[in-house]
Parts: C-alpha cells; sequence; structure tokens
C-alpha cells in the first residue's frame, strides 16, 4: 500500500505545517504569536543511561525503544498508512483524526507479530485531530505509560517512534524546541482543519506515517502525539520542525471517545457562529464572515449578526477563518474578546464572553 500524500493548500503564510500519514499531506500554518508559547514547569523524569559516552552523554535509548516499541502500531485503511498508541489493555488504540480518515475498519499490525489485526472506529474528534480505534483482538497489547505534556520543556531529548513511509518501529530523535504553538491545518475536501492548541514543537525528524504515533521522554512516557511536520513555500516537507498534540490533552479527549463514542467535554473556546471567509475584490481573503448566529450563544449575546465582518480578535487580524480559530485555540471558554467587526462599511468594537466548542 502506498502512502497518500495528497497536499492542501493554505491562505496563511506564518510557519507551514503538514499532516503526516492516514488520508494524505495537510499544509497549515503556526501562530507566530508569543503569548501562544506558554513557559513549562519542570522537565520529565530521566531513567539512568546505559552507558554514557565521553563528556557525560548518553550513548543508548536502546532500553527506551525497547520499551516503548510494543505500545506503538502500525495502522492501514484503504487511503493509506499511519501510526497509534495503545492506551489499555481492552485494545483501545490513539491515533489522529486525518489518519482514521471516512474508514470504519481497520488493519492493525503490532510490533513482534507479523499478523495484522482488525480494528474498527470507536470515534473521531477531528476538531483536534484525534480519533480511537479498537482491535478486535486485544491479546499480548501492552499499553504505553503516558507522562505529564505540562512538565515538557524546551531542550528536553525526545525521541519520535512510528512507521514513517510504513517502515514499522522506525525511531528518530531531537529535542523539544517550544512548548504552547498554535497549529492549524487548513480545509480540505470539504472538512474543516484541525486548529491544534497547545502544540508540541520538536526537532526530532518526522515523516509521512508518523501520524498518531508516540512522542516520548527519555524516562519512556509518551507527552505526544505527533500530528504535523513543517513545510516550505513550495510545500516541500522541512526536517526539524515538527508538531505533536500534547499527551494530557490527547488521553482527555481519547477517554471521552471511549466512554461515550463522542466528545463531551471540548474545553475549546466558541463564539457561538457559522464563519466563513469573505474575498475582496482583489481575490484575496477580507475578513472572517458570520454566516449565521446559535441562538442564545455568545455572538448572540454580544449582538453580532449574520452578515458581521470580524476583521480582527484581540487586535489579532482575522482575515480569514483560519485565522480566528488560531485565535480562538489560544483562548478558554469564559474568556472576554473585543472583537474588532465591520457592519454594513461601518466599524464596530464588539466585546463578547467566549462559550465552548461543542463536543459533537
Amino acid at each position: 500500500m502506498k502512502m497518500t500524500q495528497r497536499a492542501r493548500r493554505t491562505t496563511i503564510a506564518l510557519v507551514a505545517a503538514a499532516a503526516i500519514g492516514g488520508s494524505g499531506v495537510a499544509v497549515g500554518a503556526a501562530s507566530a504569536d508569543p503569548a501562544a508559547t506558554s513557559a513549562a514547569t519542570a522537565s520529565a523524569p530521566a531513567i539512568q543511561p546505559l552507558a554514557a559516552a565521553e563528556g557525560g552523554t548518553r550513548a543508548s535509548y536502546a532500553d527506551v525503544v525497547r520499551q516503548v516499541l510494543p505500545s506503538v502500531v502500525l495502522i492501514s485503511t484503504g487511503e493509506g498508512l499511519g501510526s497509534g498508541v495503545v492506551l489499555d489493555r481492552s485494545g483501545n488504540i490513539v491515533t489522529n483524526a486525518h489518519v482514521a480518515g471516512d474508514a470504519t475498519e481497520f488493519k492493525v499490525q503490532v510490533a513482534g507479530d507479523p499478523a495484522p489485526r482488525t480494528a474498527s472506529l470507536v470515534g473521531s474528534y477531528p476538531p483536534d485531530d484525534l480519533a480511537v480505534i479498537r482491535v478486535d483482538d486485544p491479546s499480548g497489547l501492552q499499553p504505553a505509560k503516558f507522562g505529564d505534556s505540562a512538565k515538557a520543556q524546551a531542550g528536553d531529548v525526545v525521541l519520535a517512534v512510528g512507521n514513517p513511509l510504513g517502515l514499522s518501529g522506525s525511531v528518530t530523535s531531537g529535542i523539544i524546541s517550544a512548548t504552547g504553538r498554535v497549529v492549524a491545518e487548513p480545509a480540505s475536501d470539504g472538512r474543516p482543519g484541525a486548529t491544534l492548541p497547545d502544540a508540541i514543537q520538536t526537532s526530532a525528524p518526522i515523516n509521512p506515517g508518523n501520524s498518531g504515533g508516540a512522542l516520548v521522554t527519555t524516562a519512556g512516557e509518551v507527552i505526544g502525539i505527533p500530528t504535523l511536520t513543517a513545510a516550505g513555500s513550495q510545500g516541500n516537507q522541512v526536517q526539524g520542525i515538527g508538531f505533536a498534540i500534547p499527551s494530557n490533552l490527547a488521553r482527555d479527549i481519547a477517554k471521552q471517545l471511549v466512554t461515550s463514542g463522542s466528545v463531551t467535554n471540548s474545553h475549546r473556546a466558541a463564539i457561538g457562529a457559522q464563519v466563513g471567509t469573505v474575498t475582496g475584490q482583489d481575490g484575496t481573503p477580507a475578513g472572517t464572515g458570520i454566516v449565521s448566529v446559535t441562538s442564545g450563544g455568545p455572538a448572540d449575546h454580544a449582538g453580532l449578526r449574520a452578515g458581521d465582518v470580524i476583521q480582527a480578535a484581540d487586535g489579532t487580524p482575522t482575515p480569514d477563518t483560519q485565522a480566528l480559530a488560531g485565535a480562538l485555540a489560544a483562548a478558554h471558554p469564559g474568556d472576554e474578546i473585543t472583537l474588532s467587526v465591520t457592519r454594513g462599511g461601518q466599524e464596530l468594537t464588539v466585546k463578547l464572553t467566549l462559550g465552548e466548542l461543542p463536543g459533537n
């Protein structure tokens, strides 16, 4: 089976990123807002190295790899390949929503077992690019050890474990380059693109097929799910700039999917309106237009209405829906934001208290 690598374009030109694995490659943008980077508190606990090279640096991570590999699986669908991380002994596996795609049935290959196992979809939550599948035969599955992603900090050594290009059980190494990134992948094929809050940026090389795999510490703890990799202006993949969904978020969403098959608490901010990108006379994005307002929602309470065009949120320009999604991803339900709005040629300033993005 070939990896599907269907390039998707974005209208934002800050830092491009591409979703890797599964149904294809998705080019997106990472926020350059300094406020989007959160301060870390402490690094994950380290284990004692098996051997040390001259100067005290670690010579091998073989023990970490042996610990983690049984918990990372290869997932195949009719559209492509990706990776997944074992959640529990019941056979639940967390992966990316773009790896699952539209599939409801999957083939899963576990490390050390050449025979693929059948699996079915438990639930998917595209806004966070997360999904859970469940294998029919969970015998011998080894759940991953998850760490506290809130303790990740720039400079921590990490390993990316997955199945790039179908090469099962591949491992790359690097460091955490930054935390708290807001990364957006654009809409494609009629689907809204995911905007990922608090993403972990890493220098560990991530390639197509790594999506849904594990970003682990030197203690063998999963602190992220690799999802995006940077792309140049021509759409070419850029090594050394990759992004992972933090493990705390991944576990929370996965638990909700396992419990009810859907997300009941998104923890994501929303304005309570359906929006679309407004195009100017020259064909370029000219703002985020309100298509409809949810009755009784935040936008309704703030006096917004269909036809209004949001030009900025808290001073950050919102030329298109992705830019607005990025601003909301960095906020929380209950936060108050100030929107710059145009209505029939008039400029308005509207204060709005954010609600919560519906889980379903």
